[in-house]
């Protein structure tokens, strides 16, 4: 799939939801989707989930979503864990398959395999859901049940990077204005 257009049909069913992103899909995400309500996790690889778990426990009344890649959660594998024991009910982790910043780590041959994060983590680690997958039609007709349902939930997304790629915007999600407009959304 390509995450750009997988990113627009996600745009439409979260028009007021709390967006937890980290690299690559952040800028992508920041271009389809601007809003108040999208945080950053840019320079803090590996955290997002654990910023979107603090958030959902924070706000229980919200849905948070995370779009996190699978090197930058391997980061911090843990969270997997914590997450399921904390079971946020408004939490949906969604988890591109393909890495950009490093290398892939899912197309190594089995026996060299470093590790990848996949739905089967995700269920040994306590996720009440977890799927996967890798085309668009076939997400498109079940990602808003997957959104509606009780977290927390896992979506295993096969990516390759979309046909608009936005230029890094770093001023704009490490400045004032952006922290300053996302602290201000929370209160509304």
């Amino acid at each position: 799939m390509k995450r750009d257009a997988c990113f627009r049909l996600l745009a439409d069913l979260l028009p007021h939801d709390i967006v937890v992103s980290t690299y690559s899909s952040a800028f992508e995400w920041l271009a389809i989707r601007p809003h108040p309500l999208n945080y950053v996790a840019v320079g803090a690889m590996g955290l997002a989930s654990s910023h979107a778990l603090g958030l959902a426990l924070a706000m229980p009344q919200r849905r948070i979503v995370v779009l996190d890649g699978d090197g930058s959660l391997l980061m911090n594998l843990g969270t997997l864990v914590t997450i399921a024991a904390a079971a946020p009910k408004n939490l949906i982790h969604f988890v591109s398959r393909a890495t950009e910043a490093t290398r892939p780590t899912v197309d190594i041959p089995s026996r060299h395999r470093v590790f990848s994060i996949s739905c089967g983590i995700a269920r040994s680690a306590g996720y009440r859901h977890a799927e996967s997958f890798s085309a668009l039609p076939t997400f498109a007709t079940k990602v808003e049940s997957l959104l509606s349902i009780p977290g927390p939930t896992f979506v295993e997304l096969h990516l390759e990077a979309g046909d608009t790629s936005p230029a890094p915007d770093y001023e704009h999600i490490h400045g004032e204005r952006a922290r300053r407009e996302f602290s201000q959304a929370l209160k509304n």
